[in-house]
């Protein structure tokens, strides 16, 4: 048995007080989701979490110590059925080496995005015009929200995406605009470009940082993957409040990116999370560079 990557030992009862609480947070974040389940609903924000990532509430609710700790007591013996926790000497932990001799390349991919993305500093003139490019040109019944109507007509909603540079730098967002609109995009990014443009000022890539935190469980503590989700849900607000959408009936009012008084208020907003998401980043980078020494 090894205790190699574990520092810190935790009594059973302490344990088990941290994962109810855990347990109770998670399961009051995903009651929405599992009630519009049931009834075949959609919420334009908050179901973006569940279906663009493919990190399901069951799985959210399921904590984690995180590298550097060990579970005692006999409960802990559960979690020798759960992937990636072995027996060590005090009781149970992450087995990191397991972890690692399965999915190293792509733990250091999320590092060196990680370093990257955090070294650079924020660019905060793209106003959210991704989502309004996801919808330029396009006719009634294309749009990916259907349901919910624009705020302006097609033909203005067309004008201000022609008025404004886009400047996305994000490759999961930009795939997602229409073809007319990707020739007005001062950048090209792709998959094989991700590191060298990601920028920290940008809101997809301060969401993303809920899908590294849960691609790389169980190395990260649960508490992490938790404040990554909360932030991700207050970015995503924000991202379809500036959207071409009008979400008023959800108690959303707009964030006119359309006009100068919009685009202040969204440049303030995207700066706080930008800043917010540097200190996630560097402790998700912390985790990265921790278990590949």
């Amino acid at each position: 048995m090894s205790t190699s990557t574990a520092t810190r030992v935790l009594p059973e009862a302490q344990w088990r007080r941290t994962q109810r609480a855990h347990e109770v947070e998670v399961d009051g974040w995903t009651a929405g989701r599992r009630a519009r389940t049931a009834h075949g609903e959609r919420h334009p924000v908050d179901d973006f979490l569940w279906t663009y990532y493919n990190h399901r509430p069951n799985q959210l609710r399921r904590w984690h110590p995180g590298v550097g700790v060990v579970l005692a007591g006999p409960g802990a013996r559960e979690r020798l059925g759960w992937r990636w926790y072995r027996e060590v000497s005090d009781g149970v932990a992450v087995d990191v080496e397991g972890f690692l001799s399965a999915r190293a390349e792509a733990v250091r991919f999320a590092r060196d995005l990680l370093a990257a993305t955090a070294a650079r500093p924020a660019q905060l003139g793209c106003f959210g015009l991704h989502e309004w490019a996801m919808v330029y040109r396009l006719r009634s019944g294309q749009q990916r929200h259907e349901s919910w109507p624009l705020r302006l007509s097609p033909q203005q909603t067309d004008a201000v995406v022609e008025s404004q540079p886009l400047r996305c730098s994000h490759f999961d967002a930009f795939r997602f605009f229409t073809e007319p609109a990707r020739p007005l995009n001062g950048l090209q990014p792709s998959r094989e470009t991700q590191v060298r443009l990601e920028q920290p000022g940008c809101l997809h890539a301060t969401m993303d940082l809920y899908k590294v935190s849960y691609k790389l469980t169980p190395l990260v503590p649960s508490s992490l993957v938790r404040r990554c989700f909360a932030l991700a849900r207050e970015v995503r607000e924000l991202d379809m409040r500036a959207s071409p959408y009008d979400l008023s009936a959800l108690g959303l009012p707009p964030v006119a990116v359309e006009t100068p008084a919009g685009r202040a208020e969204y440049a303030v907003a995207q700066r706080s999370f930008s800043e917010r998401g540097q200190v996630l980043r560097r402790e998700l980078l912390a985790v990265c560079e921790s278990v590949l020494s």
